[in-house]
C-alpha cells in the first residue's frame, strides 16, 4: 500500500508547468481583487456574517446547523440586514 502512495506522491512533483503555475498565480490575484470589490460594494455581506457570528458566539448553540437555517430563514432578515447597514453608511 505504501509503495502506491509513494508512486503518487512522485507524480505529484511539478506537476504544474512553469506557464500554468504563473497563470495560476495570476487567476489567484484576480480572484482575490474581484472578491474584495465585490465585498466593498456589497457592504451587507459584512453585516450579515458578523450578525451571524455574534449570535453563535452569544448563544453558543447546541446543533449549529439548524441555528444557522433557522437564523438565515428569519423573513425579517433583510429588514434586520438593511437596517444595519444603514446605520452603518451614515
Amino acid at each position: 500500500m505504501m509503495a502506491g502512495n509513494g508512486a503518487l506522491a512522485k507524480l505529484d512533483v511539478g506537476v504544474l508547468s512553469a506557464e500554468q503555475q504563473e497563470k495560476l498565480r495570476r487567476f489567484k490575484i484576480r480572484t482575490r481583487v474581484d472578491n474584495e470589490t465585490y465585498l466593498r460594494s456589497h457592504p451587507e455581506v459584512e453585516v450579515l456574517i458578523g450578525g451571524f457570528l455574534r449570535d453563535v458566539i452569544l448563544k453558543r448553540p447546541a446543533d449549529i446547523r439548524e441555528f444557522a437555517a433557522d437564523h438565515f430563514s428569519n423573513p425579517n432578515l433583510h429588514v434586520v440586514i438593511g437596517s444595519k447597514v444603514e446605520g452603518n453608511m451614515e
